[in-house]
């Protein structure tokens, strides 16, 4: 019946290339998703912060929003602070949007300060003068915030 091999129709090193292919694209993806998503590479879950401040900036831009503010220190000391949120349509969903944290709003943060040391830190939480309470990160692996004070 057949006078070749089936081997004709599908070269079998070619096939076994795009499996390997397949197989470390997957690897190389699951770890990249992975790694954007952990909270532990970058921030210190043993170092909370609960700060005030006032709204100097915000981005909201994929795959994280960030919101700028000026905290002063208990020596009248005015520094400028970074805080991580979550992506722009996870905090839609939450009902926070550009238009409830315009630049000059006071907001309280809670969150973990970054390992570095430096001013930023993942937002758990950000608390509005009118007392609305917005969950703004949404890391599996960041511990809660609750009673957090620095």
């Amino acid at each position: 019946m057949f006078t070749r091999s089936p081997d004709h129709i599908f070269n079998r090193s070619f096939v076994k290339s795009v499996a390997v292919a397949t197989i470390l694209f997957a690897i190389a993806g699951s770890q990249s998703a992975s790694a954007h998503h952990a909270f532990a590479a970058e921030y210190d879950g043993k170092q909370p912060i609960h700060l005030t401040g006032v709204v100097t900036k915000a981005q909201w831009v994929n795959p994280h929003s960030w919101l700028y503010a000026d905290v002063k220190d208990a020596d009248g000391k005015v520094t400028n602070w970074g805080f991580e949120f979550g992506a722009p349509f996870s905090l839609k969903e939450k009902g926070l949007n550009k238009t409830t944290l315009p630049v000059g709003t006071v907001v309280v943060v809670d969150g973990f300060r970054a390992k570095s040391g430096q001013n930023y830190a993942y937002a758990s939480t950000v608390t509005l003068a009118d007392g609305r309470v917005f969950q703004t990160g949404g890391a599996g692996d960041a511990p809660t915030t609750a009673g957090a004070k620095q």
